[in-house]
């Protein structure tokens, strides 16, 4: 079975405020992306920093931070459980159906059976963290 390659494609991180959350990631020097994005329908606004340019052959890591729209979201939820950080791996794999359909077969539990559409329009599904050993698992089309 091949779905990728598979590379990590960022790293979520639950933060109260984007402005606060960001003053690390920017004294680290990574690139800030130049737009955040609401994301309605998960409740959310994103920031990005990546870890370098890219270009259309290499996809560098990025950052993720995710600022809750309310206190009934996701992220808003799992703050008030968890406090701030780290709330997700995302890896970017070729074949996103077919990994998810692979996933099932072998008794993985998925949140979303079926990608759906997350920030910058890519095609995501989300690994329930009981079958990760704890971590939320994102994965998305490459």
């Amino acid at each position: 079975m091949k779905f990728g390659p598979i590379h990590v494609d960022h790293i979520g991180i639950a933060v109260e405020n984007l402005e606060e959350g960001s003053s690390f990631w920017r004294l680290l020097g990574l690139l800030e992306n130049e737009n955040d994005e609401l994301v309605q329908d998960q409740g959310v606004t994103t920031r990005f920093f990546s870890t370098s340019h890219g270009d259309e052959t290499e996809h560098p890591t990025q950052i993720e931070l995710l600022e809750p729209t309310g206190p009934d979201t996701p992220i808003g939820k799992f703050i008030a459980k968890r406090g701030t950080g780290v709330q997700q791996v995302c890896f970017r794999v070729q074949d996103l159906e077919g990994l998810i359909g692979y996933l099932i077969q072998n008794n993985i539990t998925m949140i979303d059976a079926k990608p759906r559409k997350g920030s910058g329009g890519k095609m995501i599904a989300f690994v329930h963290p009981k079958s990760t050993g704890g971590v939320l698992v994102e994965l998305t089309q490459a």
